[in-house]
């Protein structure tokens, strides 16, 4: 049966907590990050007619947060993605090494495509 409710709840709000996931790149921002900077643009955006040059003062400040926030965490990612495979002999840990691949190739290409 369609459940109007649940079909216009977003992605990661559909589901109880004990629902798998489906599998896919994990996001690079916590979503509750994610929330956060959305709900600031949206008062900027909603408070634009009134004050038009604070509105955008307020959209520049969250797009410097949130690239930011981006910019930190591809930064995280790869430290962590280079020390699993940093080191290791190419013969014994080749599963290592193909999955640090995937991961970088997964992520460079979400990159490229933003």
């Amino acid at each position: 049966m369609y459940d109007q409710a649940r079909a216009q709840q977003p992605p990661d709000k559909v589901g109880g907590s004990t629902e798998r996931r489906a599998p896919g790149p994990e996001s690079l921002l916590p979503a509750d990050e994610r929330d956060r900077l959305a709900l600031r643009l949206q008062e900027a955006l909603n408070n634009f007619a009134g004050s038009p040059l604070e509105a955008l003062e307020e959209a520049e400040g969250i797009f410097d947060a949130a690239a930011a926030h981006l910019a930190n965490s591809l930064a995280e990612r790869r430290r962590a993605l280079h020390e699993g495979w940093q080191g290791h002999d190419a013969e014994t840990q080749s599963d290592e090494l193909r999955h640090a691949m995937r991961q970088y190739r997964e992520i460079t290409q979400r990159l490229l495509r933003i």
